[in-house]
């Protein structure tokens, strides 16, 4: 399999079939980070479309000294954060994890109801908070990587997902009561 970087060296070459295999590789990773941040799935595919226009806009800028998910993600996040800015909107409660028909319907309108509660306990993060609990728990990144997508530390990081994490405790809290 060629890395990422090897397709972006392609891609600022002019290859578009290597440019195409990064967008297949990310795509749905990109829509799933997205709809963390954004409410409106036409907003989230623009921004999603935005970041790959970015990418192939900087194909022949881009230095491999970061790897490129990295890369990609500080990118999409720093879309995603300015579309928010701009609406004074948080993220969406977009989750199609609980519409499996295996489920019961009343067991499905209780994960939605929990999620919804998780969501909106999210919401009310300080952005950076939540912009490294996004990363961390629905994205999976390690520290280093969120470190590198926030321009910060990795010690850094983990006191703001030490603080998200007491937040989203003490909140989820209230909310059960």
């Amino acid at each position: 399999m060629i890395s990422d970087e090897e397709l972006m060296r392609r891609t600022a070459n002019g290859d578009l079939a290597a440019f195409n295999k990064i967008v297949l590789r990310y795509q749905h990773s990109a829509w799933r980070l997205a709809s963390r941040f954004l409410d409106d799935p036409s907003e989230v595919e623009d921004v999603a479309q935005e970041a790959f226009i970015r990418i192939f806009e900087t194909a022949p800028r881009y230095r491999m000294s970061a790897s490129f998910k990295t890369y990609f993600y500080r990118i999409l996040v720093h879309l995603c954060i300015d579309a928010n800015r701009k609406k004074r909107e948080l993220p969406a409660d977009n989750i199609d994890d609980y519409t499996s028909a295996d489920l019961d319907p009343a067991q499905r309108m209780y994960d939605r109801d929990r999620e919804k509660k998780v969501q909106d306990a999210i919401r009310k993060l300080p952005s950076r908070q939540r912009t490294a609990i996004i990363l961390k728990e629905f994205i999976e990144l390690t520290y280093n990587d969120i470190a590198d997508i926030m321009h910060t530390s990795t010690k850094s990081v983990e006191r703001l997902l030490a603080r998200a994490r007491d937040a989203l405790y003490h909140e989820l809290k209230k909310m059960k009561k």
